[in-house]
C-alpha cells in the first residue's frame, strides 16, 4: 500500500489551509497600513508554519507588524477519511 505524499498527505496529518491577513506599516509612510495577504498549509492552534513565516518577516522586512488575523480550515477530518480495506473489480 502506497502512503500519500504531497498536500493530502499534510491534509491527514492534521493540517489545515491557513489564512492570514497581516497589517504592517512601512518606515518611509508611517501613517499608512499596508496590508498582505498570506496562505499556506498549517496545524492549528500552534501555527508552526506562520509562526516561522512571521520571524523571518520580523528578521528580513523593515515593515513593522501591526495585526495578524487569521482563519483556518482543516479540509479533511477524521469522519471525512476512511481508508479503503477492499477493492472489488468487475471485468
Amino acid at each position: 500500500m502506497t502512503r500519500p505524499t504531497g498536500e493530502f498527505a499534510r491534509q491527514l496529518d492534521g493540517f489545515g489551509l491557513t489564512t492570514a491577513e497581516i497589517l504592517y506599516r512601512l518606515p518611509d509612510h508611517p501613517a499608512l497600513l499596508q496590508a498582505y495577504v498570506w496562505q499556506e498549509y498549517d496545524r492549528a492552534p500552534d501555527y508552526p508554519v506562520l509562526r516561522s513565516f512571521l520571524d523571518w518577516w520580523r528578521r528580513e522586512i523593515e515593515g513593522m507588524l501591526h495585526s495578524v488575523r487569521v482563519g483556518h480550515k482543516a479540509l479533511i477530518g477524521p469522519a471525512d477519511f476512511r481508508p479503503v480495506r477492499a477493492e472489488i473489480r468487475l471485468n
